[in-house]
């Protein structure tokens, strides 16, 4: 199995906490090895985190588009589709959950790899328990704050569309830098229409500076049209 966890008692080394804000995420484990598998689970569980099992690469395909947010942990070598087939598969499916990759000695090479094809960290077997939840943690986090950008985004988006189509150019004028009487003239409208423009769309957007105006912009990814 080749998977080096301590045994319980006071030598057991200290351990980092799962924090309370990756707690509801899931830990997807994908090894074809039963025992792998179910040691793993036992493992995470007993850390207060949520796991799901996969027997094979194409066992995650099936159902990709029902993971639950968190993390992958992904064993390189495995029966048919490997683990960084799997994750090519995955990312080409539009699957954004953060991959720990998990790999035997002789396969550091393809784990570098992955790395570089987009997986946030690869463990060498036989890996230690700390080890294994340090990674862990830092694919949790990764997730929690892409959700948190996510959410953002989505909301800075629906503010934006609040917005009528002359508050949306003005908008973008701002953005660009461009004072007042420039726009104006851009837009072929009086100074007093575009600071009242202005003003509406601060408040629609519920911002009280340029400054907040501008964030709320590049959050929704915004441009003109």
């Amino acid at each position: 199995m080749n998977v080096a966890f301590p045994p319980q008692g006071a030598d057991r080394p200290r351990l980092p906490a799962i924090g309370a804000a990756t707690a509801h995420l899931v830990v997807h484990i994908v090894d074809d090895d039963e025992a792998v598998r179910r040691s793993l689970a036992v493992l995470l569980g007993s850390h207060g985190l949520d796991t799901r099992v996969y027997a094979s690469a194409e066992a995650v395909l099936e159902v990709v588009d029902q993971l639950e947010p968190g993390c992958l942990v992904i064993d390189v070598r495995m029966q048919g589709m490997d683990g960084l087939e799997l994750q090519d598969a995955l990312r080409n499916l539009g699957c954004k959950l953060p991959v720990v990759v998990v790999t035997g000695h002789a396969d550091v090479g393809l784990a570098v790899r992955g790395m570089k094809a987009g997986a946030l960290d690869f463990i060498e077997k036989p890996y230690s328990e700390a080890v294994l939840l340090r990674a862990i943690q830092a694919a949790l986090a990764r997730c929690e704050n892409d959700s948190h950008t996510h959410s953002q985004s989505e909301a800075a988006r629906a503010r934006i569309a609040t917005l009528t189509p002359r508050e949306r150019d003005v908008l973008t004028c701002l953005v660009e830098g461009r004072p007042n009487k420039v726009i104006a003239h851009a837009l072929g409208i009086s100074p007093r229409t575009v600071e009242i423009h202005r003003a509406n769309l601060m408040e629609k957007l519920g911002c009280r500076s340029l400054a907040e105006a501008v964030r709320v912009a590049i959050a929704a990814h915004f441009h003109k049209g």
